[in-house]
Protein backbone atom coordinates (compact mmCIF):
# COMPACT_ATOMS: atom_id res chain seq x y z
CA UNK A 1 0.00 0.00 0.00
CA UNK A 2 1.35 3.48 -0.95
CA UNK A 3 0.35 6.02 1.80
CA UNK A 4 -2.47 8.21 0.88
CA UNK A 5 -4.18 8.86 4.29
CA UNK A 6 -5.98 12.74 2.98
CA UNK A 7 -8.94 12.89 5.37
CA UNK A 8 -8.77 12.14 9.64
CA UNK A 9 -11.98 11.78 10.40
CA UNK A 10 -13.23 12.53 14.48
CA UNK A 11 -16.34 11.18 15.55
CA UNK A 12 -18.20 13.65 17.70
CA UNK A 13 -21.35 13.91 19.99
CA UNK A 14 -22.51 17.17 18.98
CA UNK A 15 -21.18 18.62 15.49
CA UNK A 16 -22.03 22.19 16.03
CA UNK A 17 -19.69 22.24 19.63
CA UNK A 18 -17.18 20.47 18.07
CA UNK A 19 -17.10 22.95 14.97
CA UNK A 20 -17.07 25.71 17.81
CA UNK A 21 -13.96 24.27 19.14
CA UNK A 22 -11.64 23.23 16.68
CA UNK A 23 -12.66 26.93 14.18
CA UNK A 24 -12.98 29.83 17.31
CA UNK A 25 -10.82 27.59 19.93
CA UNK A 26 -8.27 26.42 18.20
CA UNK A 27 -8.59 29.07 14.68
CA UNK A 28 -8.52 26.01 12.35
CA UNK A 29 -10.09 27.55 9.07
CA UNK A 30 -13.36 25.96 7.89
CA UNK A 31 -16.69 26.37 5.60
CA UNK A 32 -18.71 25.45 8.45
CA UNK A 33 -20.98 22.30 8.49
CA UNK A 34 -21.86 21.00 5.10
CA UNK A 35 -23.85 18.45 3.87
CA UNK A 36 -27.24 18.82 5.68
CA UNK A 37 -29.45 18.35 3.24
CA UNK A 38 -28.53 14.54 3.53
CA UNK A 39 -29.26 11.85 6.02
CA UNK A 40 -26.16 11.46 8.08
CA UNK A 41 -24.53 14.08 5.61
CA UNK A 42 -23.64 17.14 7.91
CA UNK A 43 -19.55 16.91 8.28
CA UNK A 44 -17.15 19.90 8.84
CA UNK A 45 -14.12 19.77 7.03
CA UNK A 46 -10.52 21.99 8.15
CA UNK A 47 -7.31 21.65 5.98
CA UNK A 48 -4.55 20.49 8.21
CA UNK A 49 -1.97 21.16 5.63
CA UNK A 50 -1.38 20.16 1.56
CA UNK A 51 -3.12 17.15 0.79
CA UNK A 52 -4.47 16.67 4.67
CA UNK A 53 -8.14 17.66 6.05
CA UNK A 54 -9.68 17.42 9.11
CA UNK A 55 -13.11 15.91 9.34
CA UNK A 56 -15.86 16.43 12.08
CA UNK A 57 -18.43 13.99 11.21
CA UNK A 58 -21.36 12.56 14.06
CA UNK A 59 -20.97 9.58 15.77
CA UNK A 60 -24.23 7.99 15.20
CA UNK A 61 -23.45 8.87 11.17
CA UNK A 62 -20.36 7.00 11.24
CA UNK A 63 -22.31 4.03 12.66
CA UNK A 64 -24.74 4.58 10.13
CA UNK A 65 -22.36 4.71 6.56
CA UNK A 66 -20.16 1.59 8.13
CA UNK A 67 -22.46 -0.47 9.49
CA UNK A 68 -20.88 -0.82 13.20
CA UNK A 69 -22.87 -0.51 16.48
CA UNK A 70 -22.51 2.79 18.18
CA UNK A 71 -19.98 1.66 20.84
CA UNK A 72 -18.61 3.72 23.78
CA UNK A 73 -15.75 5.88 22.34
CA UNK A 74 -12.49 5.64 24.50
CA UNK A 75 -9.60 8.51 24.69
CA UNK A 76 -6.92 6.19 24.34
CA UNK A 77 -7.41 4.34 21.02
CA UNK A 78 -5.47 6.81 19.26
CA UNK A 79 -3.69 10.43 20.08
CA UNK A 80 -3.32 13.16 17.38
CA UNK A 81 0.26 14.81 17.65
CA UNK A 82 0.76 18.59 16.57
CA UNK A 83 4.57 18.83 16.20
CA UNK A 84 5.91 22.25 16.82
CA UNK A 85 8.82 23.93 16.70
CA UNK A 86 9.57 24.80 20.28
CA UNK A 87 8.66 24.84 23.71
CA UNK A 88 7.14 27.95 23.87
CA UNK A 89 4.54 26.87 20.96
CA UNK A 90 3.52 23.95 22.60
CA UNK A 91 2.53 26.16 25.90
CA UNK A 92 0.72 28.70 23.92
CA UNK A 93 -1.39 25.52 21.86
CA UNK A 94 -1.82 24.00 25.23
CA UNK A 95 -3.27 27.82 26.17
CA UNK A 96 -5.04 28.55 23.49
CA UNK A 97 -6.57 24.86 23.82
CA UNK A 98 -7.57 25.14 27.35
CA UNK A 99 -9.52 28.52 26.35
CA UNK A 100 -11.56 26.91 23.53
CA UNK A 101 -12.85 24.52 25.89
CA UNK A 102 -10.28 21.82 26.04
CA UNK A 103 -9.16 19.64 29.38
CA UNK A 104 -5.62 19.89 30.57
CA UNK A 105 -5.18 16.20 30.77
CA UNK A 106 -1.45 16.22 30.88
CA UNK A 107 0.15 19.70 31.53
CA UNK A 108 3.03 20.47 29.10
CA UNK A 109 6.80 19.43 30.57
CA UNK A 110 10.03 17.77 29.49
CA UNK A 111 9.89 14.16 28.33
CA UNK A 112 12.00 10.98 28.78
CA UNK A 113 12.84 11.33 25.28
CA UNK A 114 14.04 14.41 25.00
CA UNK A 115 11.45 16.46 24.23
CA UNK A 116 8.60 18.51 25.71
CA UNK A 117 4.73 17.40 25.45
CA UNK A 118 1.28 17.37 26.79
CA UNK A 119 -1.76 16.38 26.31
CA UNK A 120 -5.76 17.84 25.99
CA UNK A 121 -8.95 16.59 24.92
CA UNK A 122 -10.89 18.14 22.51
CA UNK A 123 -15.11 18.35 23.85
CA UNK A 124 -15.14 14.88 22.57
CA UNK A 125 -12.55 13.38 24.70
CA UNK A 126 -10.24 13.06 21.45
CA UNK A 127 -6.55 13.53 22.61
CA UNK A 128 -4.16 15.74 21.09
CA UNK A 129 -0.59 15.77 21.65
CA UNK A 130 0.95 18.93 21.82
CA UNK A 131 4.56 18.26 21.19
CA UNK A 132 8.11 19.69 20.31
CA UNK A 133 10.01 16.67 19.01
CA UNK A 134 13.68 18.15 18.16
CA UNK A 135 14.20 14.88 15.98
CA UNK A 136 10.89 15.85 14.36
CA UNK A 137 10.43 19.17 13.56
CA UNK A 138 8.35 20.47 11.30
CA UNK A 139 9.23 22.09 7.72
CA UNK A 140 7.77 24.91 7.99
CA UNK A 141 9.78 26.03 11.10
Amino acid sequence: MRPRISVITLGVADLARALRFYRDGLGLKTDGIVGQEFAHGAVAFFDLQPGLKLALWPRTSIAHDSGLPLQAPSSTEITLGHNLSSREAVDLLMSQAEQGGATIVKPAGDTFWGGYAGYFQDPDGHLWEAVWNPQLLPEDG
